[in-house]
Formats: structure tokens, sequence, C-alpha cells
């Protein structure tokens, strides 16, 4: 990790990191504005990520009452096998977006844990880019896109 990106964050969503910012968030990223493709709104991903809250806090209640933190655990879990095979949640999936690499290309296994662990420590995924991926996608290389 270099300074460079860390410091999308701390210098704030205005900063220039490579060059002059987009007109719309993902422009830097080669993504559409408008329409599947383009960058998932806050609305859309937090709306997912409280019906995948919901769903793993009662399976991990149902099935795991005696593990400690039994739905971050159950949350962990969907997350790397879900992004890592389809590029979804259930909740991405209901609210119509997916988890993809930079580059278009499928998130896999390794990157979707990356992405994962970041996401479970919470704090990172308050602070986002002027492309508004946090600092899960950015350490994985991954943005949340309209399906």
């Amino acid at each position: 990790m270099d300074r460079r990106w860390l410091g999308s964050w701390l210098a704030g969503p205005s900063s220039a990191e490579d060059g002059a910012p987009g007109k719309y968030p993902g422009e830097r990223l080669g993504l559409p504005q408008e329409g599947p493709g383009s960058i998932a709104g806050l609305g859309r991903r937090l709306g997912g990520l409280l019906i995948d809250w919901l769903i793993c806090s009662v399976i991990g209640l149902g099935l795991l009452r005696s593990v400690p933190f039994a739905a971050l655990l159950v949350f962990a879990v969907e997350n790397v096998l879900l992004v890592g095979t389809a590029g979804f949640t259930i909740g991405h999936r209901i609210v119509g977006i997916r988890v993809s690499r930079v580059d278009g290309s499928h998130a896999g296994f390794g990157w979707a844990a990356v992405r994962t662990v970041f996401l479970c420590v919470f704090i990172p995924a308050l602070f986002m880019d002027r492309d508004l991926r946090g600092m899960h996608d950015r350490a994985a290389d991954t943005v949340p896109v309209r399906i």
C-alpha cells in the first residue's frame, strides 16, 4: 500500500490522484454514467447490505446461537462464496448490483476474500474515493456496478 492509495481518502473526494477528477463517479474507470455497468449508488449498496445483514443475522442466530459474532461469520462466508462465484450476494442481486474487478473481469475467491476482510472490519467501507469505492473495493481492485 503506498501513500497515494491511502491519501485519496485522507485528502477527500475532490483530490487529484491520477490527473483531473472525472465528471461523474466511475468516469476515470471507464464506466458509463447511467444504466448497466455504472457505479452503484449509495442507496442501492446500503439496501443490499441491510438485506444481507438481516439474512445473515437470522441464519447466525438460528444455527450458531452459541458462536460469538455468528452473524458476522455468516456474512463473511456469504460474501466470499457468492461474490467469489456469482459476483453478487443475495442483497446485491435483489437491489440490482454486482461486484466485478475494475477491468470488468470476475472478482474470484481471492479478491472476494480480500474485499470481505476489509468489509467486515467496517471502518474501511465508510471511507470512499471520488469514484464511490470504499477501501475494501480499492484493496481488492473491485467496483460495485449496476446490473
